[in-house]
């Protein structure tokens, strides 16, 4: 099918999926709030930091927010997390019932500790709301790299919307109900990450990195289930599948923060560093207040928040990581 898209957000992820859907042969109109962005992306059909990557003639760039939004079979929410809310009021005026907008951005709001979706849901009460999330890099996603992500709504049709807009042989989608899942997974995976990358910065090797994923996705998963997410989600592509990609790669703004915070710097050298917003950090102090409120033990994000806010030095949190008290791995296995 070819539809008409617009992608609330130019950064790095929605120009990648402009470009991903723009190829494809959808009717793509990207909105920046940055005139002088509009202006670049319009003239050069570059984006800065997408080196080597032409966003094809065919798609629109504009700072008009109706334009964007008027007479889409479906919008893409591609802001950072900071600006979901603020964003999505301005798009009030413009919106039409049953409106379908995917959030593709990645994060939980610290003030009322909402998933995005929530986020959106609040300030937008007319419109279907889905999210497509997995391990998914804007660098790879715009070069044509294959990638595998999954589309979550309230109902099939609208999952399978989103599959059938955004499926290809390079991006393939899958279907589920699981959104709230799919959004925990998607936005706690980016704390872990910051520990993972603290952990490179020290000099630790992959024994302390295949810990930290495994122990992470643990703590991601006993809130997920709490917070009602399903335990299939966070074994699957939006939970250890984005986890993985998320610890390991350079192109981990959060795990890039990460490795210079384990350095020695702080955590706002380190953001002023990787010159774009790093998402763990504003999901930090969420995801800590989320595991009190249902009372789940997070060590590791309670140790990143020391971290980051504290002034604990990274050397000590891993060494109070290690001399936790001792446990078993899984309380549901028992000796006969």
């Amino acid at each position: 099918m070819t539809a008409s898209v617009g992608v609330i957000g130019s950064g790095t992820w929605g120009t990648a999926l402009a470009v991903l859907l723009g190829t494809k042969g959808h009717q793509v109109t990207v909105w920046s709030a940055i005139e002088k962005e509009v202006e670049s992306l319009s003239k050069e059909r570059r984006h800065p930091n997408l080196p080597g990557v032409k966003i094809p003639e065919g798609i629109r760039i504009t700072g008009d927010l109706k334009a964007a939004m008027e007479d889409k079979d479906l919008l893409v929410m591609a802001v950072p997390s900071i600006f979901v809310r603020p964003t999505a009021a301005k798009m009030k005026a413009c919106l039409k019932p049953g409106q379908v907008i995917v959030n593709v951005a990645k994060g939980i709001e610290e003030s009322t500790l909402m998933t995005l979706t929530q986020v959106i849901e609040d300030e937008l009460p007319g419109a279907d709301v889905a999210v497509l999330s997995g391990p998914s890099h804007a660098e790879e996603v715009s070069r044509g790299l294959p990638t595998t992500c999954v589309a979550g709504a309230k109902t099939k049709k609208t999952a399978e919307l989103i599959q059938d807009i955004f499926m290809d042989q390079v991006f393939r989608v899958y279907t589920s109900p699981d959104v709230q899942g799919i959004e925990l997974g998607g936005s706690l995976k980016n704390v872990i990450a910051l520990a993972a990358g603290i952990a490179d910065g020290l000099g630790y090797g992959d024994n302390t990195k295949a810990a930290l994923i495994t122990r992470g996705i643990a703590e991601i998963t006993r809130l997920g289930i709490a917070m009602g997410g399903k335990a299939q989600t966070f074994g699957g592509l939006t939970g250890i599948g984005d986890l993985i990609v998320t610890c390991a790669s350079m192109h981990s703004r959060n795990r890039r923060a990460g490795i210079l915070i384990g350095q020695g710097k702080t955590m706002e050298q380190a953001m002023d560093e990787v010159h774009m917003v790093v998402e763990g950090v504003h999901s930090a102090k969420a995801a800590l207040a989320l595991a009190r409120r249902y009372q789940q033990s997070m060590p590791i994000v309670e140790e990143v928040n020391q971290v980051l806010f504290s002034g604990k030095s990274p050397r000590a949190a891993v060494n109070d990581l290690m001399l936790r008290d001792k446990r078993r791995e899984a309380s549901e296995l028992l000796w006969g």
